[in-house]
């Protein structure tokens, strides 16, 4: 009797303090494990963290209730666009119901189809609750079209995933259709120029004055507007706007590291550039006239990341192999694009960096994964990794930004199978878009 009551006692004491334990030893874990359990945690941001009414993922969370602009309920297009891809990598590895995943993305189709849209552009934020639209920045109060392409993107990529399904699915497919149809791309060349314009205002009009010139994030704007099949640019919209007529080609080494494109601003952009048009547009064997081979200028593009900072040059704590990454976040003073450079370079780590990279550098950023996780809930918190950490300032706060949290899951799924690459790329009008530009891909 004093045999059984000793071994429960010791079972309830284990399982007490299994169940106190915030995370398995890295040590025990497979790859592949521990990709599960980042994309786990990281997926909740966009299904247990959503906004209620729209169902689709607050700008920022942050776990200590304070909301200085008390925007907790203020939702965001592009970072949504990202989480709708993590939501369909969720209910593709069954994390929810296919049932319960199909509501969920007819809650946010309803609500896509009545908030505010400015000629088919949607804006960079929404009130959660109403549908109307928060301005950004004063005169950034319309349709913003890059935050509209990264939601575009990610409604293609549903629409493949249910186009042949069932016919609640198929409906669905069909209503995200006539979203994608009503982006007027053509608006916003400004009196039909041959370039994109970011941001067209109903007050402040074409005020904001920032045609898109390549290379950085907006490479998937210009694919998409040529892939309209109701209001797509022509292709010199493509070759003299975005490659400004070849001048995007500027061969040149960073950190010994050779790079092809010429970086708005930069010798060398931060990671998120490597990122965002690439979750459904599949960079693997991609190239036109400008780039060979875009997987490869994408993936020396995280290496001169890396490189920089395992060299370190301002002396921060903790930087090396197992913890690198500068991209756009949070910051410890405020909001900055981090990059590889001393002017840029703030001391701050951003997981979503490195880890939204293991497409094109795998065994380098299951590295900083591995270490990140061993550092236990100081940056690993309930919708995975925190937004970003300086070790030289002792500053670990426990916020979060959706448009980071969205890549870290959309990547590691394109890593393990390819998912949203497969969907995105074979959807027709992608591909009709892709060839208008003169892209091809090497298989």
């Amino acid at each position: 009797m004093k045999i059984k009551f000793s071994f429960l006692l010791i079972s309830i004491l284990l399982g007490f303090t299994q169940c106190k334990s915030p995370a398995a030893s890295p040590a025990q874990l497979s790859d592949d494990q521990l990709m599960d359990t980042v994309q786990r945690r990281t997926f909740n941001y966009f299904w247990e963290g959503a906004e209620p009414n729209s169902g689709l993922a607050r700008e920022r969370i942050h776990m200590d209730g304070i909301y200085e602009l008390n925007d907790q309920n203020v939702i965001t297009s592009g970072g949504s666009g990202f989480g709708i891809m993590a939501i369909l990598t969720g209910i593709d590895r069954s994390y929810v119901t296919r049932e319960e995943g199909l509501a969920r993305m007819e809650k946010i189709v309803s609500f896509l189809e009545t908030a505010d849209r400015f000629h088919g552009a949607y804006p960079h934020w929404w009130y959660g609750d109403t549908g109307k639209a928060k301005p950004f920045g004063q005169k950034d109060n319309g349709g913003d079209l890059v935050e509209t392409a990264f939601i575009m993107q990610a409604l293609l990529t549903v629409h493949q995933y249910y186009v042949n399904g069932n016919e609640q699915e198929k409906a669905l497919a069909a209503r995200i259709d006539k979203l994608w149809r009503e982006v007027d791309w053509n608006y916003y060349r400004q009196g039909d120029q041959n370039v994109l314009y970011w941001h067209w205002s109903p007050e402040y009009g074409w005020a904001m004055n920032f045609p898109l010139h390549g290379y950085n994030e907006c490479l998937i704007t210009y694919i998409l507007a040529a892939a309209s099949p109701s209001h797509g640019v022509p292709a010199a919209v493509y070759h003299d706007g975005w490659a400004q007529n070849g001048a995007i080609v500027e061969p040149h080494l960073v950190e010994g590291i050779k790079l092809d494109l010429r970086y708005q601003g930069t010798q060398a952009g931060p990671l998120f550039w490597a990122q965002y048009s690439f979750l459904g547009l599949n960079p693997t064997g991609l190239k036109d006239e400008y780039c060979s081979d875009y997987f490869n200028e994408m993936r020396n593009l995280t290496l001169v990341n890396r490189a920089y900072c395992i060299r370190n040059p301002k002396h921060y704590k903790g930087f090396g192999p197992d913890c690198w990454g500068l991209t756009a976040s949070y910051s410890v003073n405020g909001y900055a694009a981090h990059a590889p450079n001393e002017g840029e370079d703030l001391g701050v780590i951003s997981p979503t960096a490195a880890l939204s990279s293991i497409v094109y550098t795998p065994e380098e950023s299951l590295q900083v994964m591995r270490h990140l996780y061993n550092m236990g809930d100081k940056v690993f918190g309930p919708y995975g990794f925190y937004d970003a950490f300086s070790e030289t300032d002792n500053w670990y706060p426990q916020r979060y930004l959706a448009i980071d949290q969205g890549p870290i899951v959309v990547m590691i799924e394109n890593y393990r199978t390819g998912l949203l690459w497969k969907l995105f790329m074979s959807h027709p009008d992608v591909q009709n878009g892709l060839k208008k530009l003169g892209f091809s891909e090497n298989k």
